[in-house]
C-alpha cells in the first residue's frame, strides 16, 4: 500500500484529538448556554461558532495530510517569515480586544496570528537544527537557535500577550533532546526559584540560603577548580538577582501582574478583584465532587460566575459538571497524547521530523500544564488556552495544524 494512504497515519493520536475537540465543544456549549437552548449551530453563540471552527479544522486536517511531507521541510523558512510578517503587521492593522492588539478582524470573526506562529517557529527551528552544518553544542549555533525562538516571542510581548510569549519556552525541549547543555535549564530554573523565594521571604533570607547551598557544593568540588569558580559566580549572580527582585517586581511588572503573583503566593486575598476568576474557578471545580453535577447542570457554570469560562477557564466547567472522574479523564487523555507523540518522535530517522515532533510535544505540554495550573490556582492567570478544548478558531486551527503536520511527517518516516 502506498505510503501516503490513510494506513500510514497514526490513528491513536487522531482518535485522541477527536475525543478532545468533541468533549471540548460539549463543555463550551454548557459554559456559554443562555437561559434557553438554541440550535447547536447558532452562530450568534460561542458553541455555534466553535462547531463551525471544528468543521473547518477537519477541512484543514485534510489539506495538511494531503500535502507532501517534504513540503514542510523545504518551505519551513518561508512559512516562518510569513508568520513573522503577520505578527509585525498587527502593530499597523491589528484590532485591540481586551487590551491586547493580537487580532486581525474580519467582520464578526478574528484571526490571531500568534497561534499559527508556533508551528511556523517549530518548522524553522527543526530546519535549522537538522542542517548538517549545525552543531547545537557550539555557542554560535546556540545563539542562532535562540534568535529563531526569540523573534516571534519579542513580537508577541508588546501586543501585550505575555502568555503566548511564555509558550516559546517549550522550544527548549527539542534543543535539549538534540544535545543542548543542561547549564541553561539549571540557570533558568534557579533564576525562577530565586525570584519566587525572594518575593516570599525577602532578599536577606534568600541570600543566606544561596550562600549555604553554594558553600556545600563548593567543598564537594574542592579538587575541581573550574567547578568552584562556577559555583562562586553562580552564588554572586543569584544574590545580586535576589536584591534586584523587588525593583523588577515594582517597576517592570504591571499592577495586574503583581496582583496575580501576590494572590498565587498567598500574600494577598482578593476574591472580588483580580483574583475573582481563579476564586470562582476553584469553587466550581470543588463543587463538582467525584461525579459532577451533570452536563449543563453546573450552578457556577449556568450562573456565569466564572468570567470567560468557555475560553481559558473551560477546565472549571469540566470539574463542576463532570467531577473528579471527568477531570481525570481529560488529564489522562492529554498525557496519553503527549506520550504517544513522544513515541512517534523517538522512532523518526529523519532529524527534522524528530525535532519538529519534540517541538509539538513541548508546546502542547506547556499549554496543558499552565492552563490547568492557572484554573486550579497554582499558576497566575496568563491567558493560555487549553489545546483542542478552549473556545476559539485561531487556537483550534493553530493546534490542529501543529499536530497534523507531525502526523503527516510521521507517516513519511519509512521513506528514510
Amino acid at each position: 500500500m502506498a505510503k501516503s494512504s490513510a494506513a500510514g497515519f497514526d490513528w491513536i493520536s487522531i482518535f485522541i484529538y477527536l475525543i478532545l475537540i468533541c468533549f471540548g465543544w460539549a463543555n463550551i456549549y454548557s459554559a456559554s448556554l443562555g437561559s434557553s437552548s438554541g440550535s447547536f449551530f447558532d452562530l450568534n453563540q460561542p458553541y455555534g461558532k466553535q462547531a463551525l471552527f471544528i468543521g473547518l479544522s477537519i477541512f484543514l486536517v485534510i489539506i495538511v495530510l494531503s500535502i507532501e511531507a517534504k513540503f514542510y521541510q523545504r518551505f519551513s523558512s518561508i512559512i516562518y517569515i510569513i508568520s513573522l510578517l503577520s505578527l509585525a503587521g498587527l502593530f499597523v492593522f491589528g484590532k485591540t480586544i481586551s487590551g491586547a492588539t493580537s487580532w486581525y478582524s474580519f467582520g464578526s470573526f478574528g484571526i490571531q496570528p500568534s497561534e499559527f506562529a508556533k508551528f511556523a517557529t517549530a518548522l524553522a527551528l527543526a530546519k535549522y537544527l537538522s542542517d548538517i552544518q549545525t552543531n547545537i553544542k557550539q555557542l554560535s549555533h546556540q545563539v542562532k537557535a535562540f534568535i529563531i525562538i526569540a523573534i516571534p516571542a519579542l513580537l508577541i510581548i508588546p501586543q501585550p500577550d505575555p502568555g503566548s510569549a511564555l509558550v516559546y519556552a517549550a522550544f527548549f525541549f527539542p534543543l535539549y533532546r538534540e544535545g543542548l547543555s543542561g547549564f541553561y535549564l539549571v540557570t533558568g530554573l534557579s533564576a525562577v526559584a530565586v525570584f519566587i523565594f525572594t518575593l516570599l521571604f525577602g532578599p536577606i533570607w534568600v541570600s543566606i540560603g544561596v550562600f549555604i547551598i553554594a558553600l556545600m557544593v563548593f567543598f564537594r568540588k574542592r579538587k575541581k577548580r573550574p567547578g568552584r569558580i562556577l559555583i562562586t559566580l553562580f552564588a554572586i549572580i543569584s544574590i545580586a538577582l535576589s536584591f534586584s527582585v523587588n525593583y523588577i517586581f515594582e517597576n517592570v511588572f504591571e499592577q495586574r501582574h503583581r496582583d496575580r503573583f501576590n494572590i498565587v503566593l498567598g500574600k494577598e486575598v482578593d476574591s472580588r478583584g483580580i483574583g475573582y476568576n481563579t476564586n470562582q474557578s476553584e469553587i466550581a471545580i470543588g463543587s463538582g465532587g467525584w461525579l459532577g453535577k451533570g452536563w449543563t447542570e453546573g450552578t457556577q457554570t449556568k450562573g456565569h460566575f466564572v468570567p470567560e469560562q468557555h475560553t481559558d477557564y473551560i477546565f472549571s466547567t469540566v470539574g463542576e459538571e463532570w467531577g473528579f472522574l471527568g477531570s481525570a479523564m481529560v488529564v489522562i487523555l492529554f498525557v496519553l497524547l503527549l506520550l504517544r507523540l513522544l513515541v512517534l518522535a523517538e522512532r523518526q530517522r529523519n532529524q527534522f521530523y524528530r525535532i519538529y515532533g519534540y517541538s509539538v510535544i513541548g508546546i502542547l505540554f506547556i499549554h496543558f500544564l499552565v492552563n490547568i495550573g492557572m484554573v486550579i490556582g497554582v499558576f497566575p492567570t496568563v491567558g493560555i488556552p487549553l489545546p483542542f478544548f478552549s473556545y476559539g478558531g485561531s487556537g483550534l486551527w493553530g493546534f490542529t495544524i501543529l499536530l497534523f503536520i507531525f502526523i503527516k511527517l510521521d507517516s513519511d518516516r519509512l521513506s528514510y
